[in-house]
């Protein structure tokens, strides 16, 4: 019997064998799947005279939604369709929400602190403050935002977003902004904090920080109401019923270009002074079309955006609550802290086309948007005394009729001047808090915060007063 030893040196020379031969069979492979690819690729980009091109769907696509012609059409008209969708699709769960938690909840709880004896100043401060702000600002935030960000991200997931951004790209190159604003811009249509959120996907520092301080003047959600309301009460009453609604929803889409427009002045401004700097240039991939994973989607739309960004505006919610009871109801001989800042705020408010009430309830609602006309509605029974309507002091409500809310408006003194630079106001003033904490969050300056914070209220404070006086101007001359 023979045994047979190998030894190291046969074992690697054995391995080397192995490995080239190996090598040389994964590197003919790989470049065989190099040029198999390579052709496939220039078979579709390239035409030859003698060959009839092969039908490609993404290029068909692409050749219309990219287009000079048919690109700028499409996008408004696909984000218009988005936005009907999340206006009108919200009504019906908004209204199922608001009758839960305020009309039916709210004197439930209300009710029960009075059965175990709580004292009424308690009472109100918990139940007519604290949660009604937080009911408030749950079934007007929610919806929307349900509905808006599965459908943005829709959007994203089909291929769509990119082909957003190549359209504005120049537009953006040329104030000084990188073209992915566009993705971070229409994100703050749902929600300015999703927006400054959503500028992650911008590499340059500089550029990056003109997204988050511009990001505001996109119209979000919460702005929504207010510019609808205000339209449709003055704006639509200057003409006949049946074109009333055609000119409040041009008036509204007026505000919000405007807010685009505004985002580029000012990226414009700011890429030329403080954030000086050479514009960054990027290769923009336009992926293919693909269907949308709807699941994914939901999911990441409800927990990765709404629920969390509903959970920081209810934090927020909460004590703006308490500060609007207290300040309706904490009185000084008679007269109560809300009153005296409305009095102290009116001349200033008159001075730019609004009124005091206005000043004082976008001071109270920084927290939230959403709750801006509750506020006024509540401040101005308050200052004028109507009586039977409101349910107290402190007490934010709504009223069902467009005609009793327009009765309470110029009883307050409202004209069409006041509605005008409301809406104005509306989109030109500092961001709600849970954007500001966002925009900390992100930036981690306190100094980049108090600048995206400060300067929109500089600008709404400036675009009002020159507004009202050209408007008192000429009406001085007719």
């Amino acid at each position: 019997m023979t045994t047979q030893t190998t030894t190291p040196e046969d074992i690697l020379q054995t391995a080397q064998a192995l490995r080239w031969e190996v090598g040389s069979d994964f590197h003919e492979h790989l470049m065989e799947s190099m040029y198999t690819e390579a052709a496939r690729i220039a078979d579709r980009a390239i035409t030859r005279p003698e060959k009839k091109p092969r039908f490609d769907l993404d290029r068909t696509i692409d050749r219309l939604v990219t287009s000079r012609a048919f690109g700028f059409p499409l996008m408004l008209a696909l984000l218009t369709l988005v936005f009907w969708l999340t206006i009108a699709g919200a009504n019906v769960p908004s209204r199922w929400l608001s009758w839960l938690l305020l009309d039916t909840l709210q004197p439930i709880l209300k009710g029960f602190g009075v059965t175990i004896g709580l004292p009424w100043w308690i009472n109100g401060l918990l139940f007519d403050g604290m949660y009604l702000a937080t009911a408030w600002v749950i079934s007007v935030m929610l919806p929307p935002m349900a509905i808006f960000f599965p459908l943005f991200t829709l959007l994203e997931d089909y291929g769509y977003l990119p082909r957003v951004a190549f359209n504005l790209d120049n537009m953006f190159q040329k104030v000084g902004a990188h073209g992915k604003q566009a993705l971070s811009m229409t994100m703050g249509f749902g929600c300015n904090a999703a927006g400054v959120v959503a500028t992650r996907v911008i590499d340059s520092p500089r550029e990056r920080l003109i997204a988050i301080i511009t990001n505001n003047f996109a119209l979000c959600n919460g702005r929504w109401p207010t510019q609808i309301l205000i339209a449709t009460l003055f704006i639509g009453g200057l003409v006949p019923a049946h074109l009333a609604g055609l000119l409040s929803a041009m008036s509204v889409v007026a505000i919000a270009v405007l807010g685009v427009l505004f985002s580029f002045l000012v990226s414009w401004g700011l890429s030329r002074t403080v954030l000086r700097g050479e514009v960054s240039t990027f290769s923009l991939e336009l992926p293919p079309y693909r269907p949308p994973r709807i699941w994914q989607t939901i999911y990441t739309s409800v927990i990765d955006r709404t629920l969390i960004v509903l959970w920081r505006a209810i934090i927020f919610a909460l004590p703006a609550g308490a500060i609007i009871w207290l300040s309706a109801n904490i009185t000084f001989g008679g007269i109560s802290i809300a009153e005296y800042l409305i009095n102290f705020l009116n001349p200033a408010g008159l001075l730019l086309g609004l009124n005091g009430v206005i000043l004082v309830a976008y001071i109270v609602a920084i927290p939230a948007n959403e709750i801006v006309i509750p506020t006024v509605l509540m401040l101005t029974v308050l200052v004028t005394g109507a009586s039977g309507v409101g349910a107290g002091a402190g007490v934010m409500f709504e009223l069902q009729s467009n005609a009793e809310m327009t009765a309470l408006f110029q009883a307050g003194g409202w004209t069409l001047l006041t509605a005008v630079n409301l809406m104005l106001f509306s989109l030109l003033h500092n961001p709600c808090s849970t954007t500001i904490y966002t925009i900390y969050k992100e930036t981690r300056s306190l100094k980049w915060t108090l600048i995206s914070t400060l300067l929109p209220v500089f600008m709404g404070l400036a675009v009002t007063f020159f507004v009202a006086q050209v408007w008192r101007l000429i009406a001085g001359v007719l």
